[in-house]
């Protein structure tokens, strides 16, 4: 289901979107109506609608359009991806009378994959890495050419030779006492930003240090993160085993499960404060 505006969408209005390359989004994953870390999912929104567009809706009317499709589906269980573009579009300059749309589909929840990924090192930047935006069909180009050399993904590797994330996902490392994300250019995924404030809530240490692929060895833990879940272990990077570390998934998880929820639809759902 599509909503454009708060109201279902028809052919007349998704026309002019189709194939349409100048705007940025958030995914979530919903369950029994509520979802976690939506003021980091409304933090992304506005700051990606500042850099492209000079300019953001309010978070009271994009929570308002995500609560009124979602309540629309019937659907407890879900898949949410919130798009903003603007009117004019591509290609076209921007003035005084630039306006933003908000386009919100709801499609089936998604379940994790469960067993450990293995993953190629690709040389790979992506542009505006720090926003979620739709331009990127690098993405899944890079990712089926890993599954043709017999990876289930790709990790990608900056022009300094450090690893950054995934094609789809954030990247974190364990070394038996502290967390290790990568310290590179890449987009700062919801989890992860939630298993940050969690995980320094717990007390739990945590670095940011470059990581390359060559130091890698049998020392670490590996795990990917999107909104699908907090943890998939790495049973390999590149030719590197990683060590599979039960505790450390379970710490992830623990730590995700200890962020609240917030309702957007049925009762006790409302509008976040900033």
């Amino acid at each position: 289901m599509t909503h454009l505006n708060g109201k279902p969408a028809h052919t007349s209005d998704l026309a002019p979107l189709a194939f349409a390359g100048y705007a940025h989004f958030t995914a979530m994953q919903i369950r029994q109506s509520s979802v976690r870390g939506l003021d980091l999912h409304l933090a992304r929104l506005r700051h990606a609608s500042d850099q492209l567009f000079g300019q953001h809706l309010s978070d009271e009317q994009v929570t308002d359009y995500l609560r009124t499709a979602v309540a629309a589906s019937e659907a407890a269980d879900a898949s949410v991806t919130c798009y903003i573009t603007s009117r004019p579009g591509e290609f076209a300059p921007a003035d005084e009378s630039l306006e933003l749309d908000i386009l919100v589909k709801i499609t089936d929840p998604v379940q994790a994959p469960s067993s450990p990924l293995s993953l190629d090192v690709v040389r790979h930047e992506r542009h505006l890495p720090r926003i979620k935006h739709v331009g990127e069909v690098s993405k899944t180009l890079l990712l089926r050419q890993a599954n043709s050399r017999g990876f289930d993904d790709a990790v990608f590797e900056d022009h300094h030779g450090r690893l950054s994330e995934a094609t789809i996902w954030n990247l974190a490392f364990w070394d038996g006492d502290t967390v290790i994300w990568p310290e590179a250019e890449y987009l700062p995924g919801v989890t992860k930003q939630i298993l940050v404030r969690r995980l320094r809530d717990m007390g739990v240490p945590q670095t940011s240090r470059a990581v390359y692929a060559a130091e890698i060895g049998d020392q670490l833990s590996a795990v990917v993160m999107n909104s699908w879940t907090p943890a998939i272990p790495v049973s390999m990077i590149a030719h590197h085993s990683m060590v599979l570390d039960t505790a450390f998934y379970q710490l992830l998880h623990k730590a995700y499960s200890a962020e609240p929820q917030a309702r957007l639809a049925g009762p006790g759902s409302e509008i976040p404060s900033r």
